[in-house]
């Protein structure tokens, strides 16, 4: 058990390093030392050996993969292709995104086998359709920031080697015949008939997605519903949903074998009944990476149980998680792979640990505390804050769903009875009613950790799941409470600490001072995807003062959700009238923040002109630095500012204008505020081109080092008497996974 443990801590190891170490290199060190290991065979030797055969089995696989990558030469450039449509293509607000399978290219154009397609003009895509079209590509990529989703973890996981936007003409290449082809094309119909024969779309939505996996259907106000109240694994279908189905056939199989003549070795006809459906329903879902997973899990259990060796459920677990490591060592990204099974793990302990057994509401309560002592950690860990009404949410959700509506949504989906789908229909709706009930309650929000603190929690969460005595689990709760109660260190007074977040085309800088907090515009899109959860990475409870710019969606879009997720104080605003309790920015606003100064610097009072001229202009300094914004300000208000402020203007830290644009960051602004460093946000590869190449001229002629929150993610600096420190998200988190700026 131990050497499996130590090949999986290898394979873990490999996914979080920035440099994938050389495989042959560790292979070669193996072979040469084998008569020291083979002769001795220390155990710490020979888990040393075990750990570094799955690393470098881990560096195999990726440097595999890695050969598969985007050409960067192709990057941005239209290329033409053929292939399959995988899976179901999921409509949004602005286009269809799909999974396109390449089958063919051009002579001498190596594409990566599985895309991740945007079409704008939201075309039909049917699933197994093959097509041959033309499509702009380019590496994956994500925001970079301290919180949030990391999408290029996530796409790097599923296999999605590029991403890129369909351009016009497309043309029908017929339908594909193989299996999997076949399959979604079957999911397609079941999803579409569920969805027609309901009146409430929410609930049709929920059956489908529980039936064929449809979670597109789903909103995006209903899947926050679900983070809020916990229950989000509830409904992707995953190991919980996929065991419940093939107990539930292993129990229908068992009592049927009663009732016919003794079979030989009865126990391999339910296990073997049970994978059936298992592997059923995991291709009706899709057979997503996911679903995959739960299935080799299920598979190892049941070919334990068939062999009747008496292993344990710890051993099983762990032939278990050897299994899908070594057929997917990239599964170690998903935040679904470290709560199933730690999950799992859970209950495993608390089998493995009971001396008597105990009655049913003992056993499912006692159940219910290690399952939320168990998923603390990873919650806090990816996403930040712990649903305090989740135990509650769970304890009525998942029973319902697992025992009840997931059986009826399959049979709805094989059985053409419409009475069949209204009465999944009603057992959802009752489902979302108690969803709305509780989505109400409060969520408990948890920073960022530091290293040590993050073991801290491990080995609590370990002690106290194992079934030692009540002193141990008692210790075990006293190393969990750091997590609950670390603070970030707030800044010392006379510091002002900046974080420009990566929002991609848009800007959103955080200026924290010791006891207060200021945000300079929000970026587009919704506060919930960049700005709510770097705000409780950084233990930012409430803001002072939101202040936006100007009215245009790259610097206000996500203000209507910001406000919904946390408390703001004041809003300025360069055009107030756009925002419901928003008081004018002005020149002239002044105030000072535990040793650091805040001045507006524009627009003037009852100032009239574009958009762009309103942008309210922030100048902040302490004793020895100072940071100026301007927003989307033009040449016409820089040179306007120079007029009336000339030398005061000086800042060793600057917000470029319009994100680059040459629109903005005139020679004679460069060169009265005169800046060491620049900071820059814009989109990667945005379709206004942004930054200017004449703009990365001037700078570059005036000797200013600029930072780039599309090359170098989300950009962390420090401002006080001295020098101030700047860092880069990229170069902290660095990974061989991700792809090159």
């Amino acid at each position: 058990m131990l050497l499996l443990a130590c090949f999986c801590a290898g394979v873990v190891l490999c996914a979080f390093l920035p440099v994938l170490p050389s495989w042959p290199l560790l292979l070669t060190v193996l072979l040469l030392s084998w008569p020291l290991w083979w002769r001795t065979r220390r155990l710490w030797l020979l888990a040393l050996v075990a750990a570094t055969l799955g690393l470098g089995y881990a560096a195999w696989r990726a440097e595999l993969r890695l050969v598969q990558r985007l050409d960067m030469a192709l990057a941005g450039e239209m290329v033409q292709f053929s292939g399959v449509v995988r899976g179901l293509a999921k409509p949004g607000e602005f286009g269809v995104r799909l999974r396109f399978e390449v089958e063919d290219a051009a002579p001498g154009l190596r594409l990566p086998p599985l895309l991740e397609l945007s079409d704008y003009r939201q075309q039909a895509w049917p699933a197994g359709s093959r097509w041959r079209l033309a499509a702009r590509l380019r590496p994956p990529r994500g925001a970079a920031n301290v919180a949030g989703f990391d999408a290029e973890a996530w796409y790097w996981s599923e296999g999605v080697l590029a991403t890129g936007s369909v351009l016009k003409g497309r043309q029908a290449l017929g339908m594909a015949t193989d299996w999997p082809a076949r399959i979604d094309r079957l999911r397609e119909r079941v999803a579409q008939r569920l969805l027609a024969g309901s009146d409430e779309p929410r609930a049709a939505a929920l059956v489908a997605a529980l039936a064929v996996g449809a979670q597109q259907t789903l909103t995006r106000d209903d899947w926050q519903q679900l983070a809020t109240t916990g229950l989000t694994h509830v409904v992707s279908v995953s190991g919980l949903h996929i065991t419940m189905i093939a107990l539930l056939v292993a129990w229908l199989l068992r009592r049927a074998l009663r009732h016919l003549p003794p079979l030989r070795r009865p126990l391999w006809w339910v296990l073997g009944g049970a994978m059936l459906a298992a592997g059923a329903y995991a291709a009706l879902a899709g057979f997503s990476v996911p679903t995959q997973r739960s299935l080799w899990m299920l598979l190892v259990a049941a070919l334990a149980l068939a062999s009747q060796r008496g292993l344990s459920p710890l051993q099983i677990w762990l032939a278990a998680l050897t299994l899908v490591l070594l057929l997917d060592p990239f599964a170690v990204l998903a935040p679904g792979f470290w709560l199933s099974f730690g999950l799992v793990a859970a209950l495993v302990v608390m089998v493995a640990g009971r001396r008597a057994p105990g009655g049913k509401w003992q056993t499912a309560l006692q159940a219910q505390l290690l399952v939320t002592l168990a998923s603390t950690l990873p919650l806090a860990l990816f996403f930040g804050q712990l649903p305090l009404v989740s135990p509650l949410a769970n304890a009525l959700g998942t029973p319902l769903v697992s025992l009840l509506l997931t059986p009826l949504a399959l049979l709805a989906a094989l059985l053409p009875w419409p009475w069949l789908a209204g009465v999944a229909g009603w057992v959802a709706q009752l489902f979302w009613y108690w969803v709305d009930l509780l989505v109400g309650a409060p969520l408990y929000a948890v920073p960022l950790l530091p290293w040590p603190l993050l073991l801290a929690a491990l080995a609590g969460t370990l002690l106290a799941l194992l079934p030692w005595s009540w002193s141990g689990r008692a210790l075990g709760g006293c190393l969990l409470l750091p997590l609950l109660l670390y603070r970030v260190p707030p800044p010392a007074s006379g510091t002002l600490a900046v974080e420009l977040l990566d929002v991609g085309q848009g800007l959103a800088v955080l200026l924290r001072t010791r006891q207060h907090a200021l945000l300079y515009d929000t970026g587009a899109g919704e506060a919930t995807r960049v700005l709510l959860p770097a705000l409780r990475a950084l233990d930012v409870r409430q803001l002072d003062t939101l202040l936006l710019s100007h009215h245009d969606s790259d610097h206000d879009g996500a203000a209507a959700s910001l406000r919904d997720g946390i408390k703001v104080g004041r809003i300025l605003a360069g055009q107030p009238r756009f925002y419901s309790g928003a008081e004018p920015c002005r020149s002239g606003q002044s105030w000072v923040w535990d040793g650091v100064r805040f001045d507006v610097l524009w627009p003037p009072p009852a100032w009239q002109g574009e958009d762009n001229a309103h942008s309210c202009v922030l100048r902040v300094a302490t004793a020895g630095q100072a940071l100026l914004l301007s927003g989307d300000a033009p040449l016409a208000v820089e040179q306007a500012l120079l007029a009336r402020y000339g030398a005061a203007l000086r800042s060793q830290w600057l917000v470029l204008g319009h994100h680059g644009s040459r629109t903005s960051s005139g020679d004679d602004w460069l060169r009265q505020v005169q800046p060491r460093m620049a900071l820059l946000s814009a989109g990667y590869r945005n379709r206004y081109r942004h930054p200017h190449p004449q703009v990365l001229s001037r700078l570059d002629a005036a000797g200013i080092t600029v930072w780039r929150s599309d090359h170098d993610g989300a950009l962390s600096l420090r401002l006080g008497p001295r020098q101030g420190e700047l860092q880069a998200r990229r170069a902290q988190a660095a990974r061989y996974w991700r792809p090159p700026a």
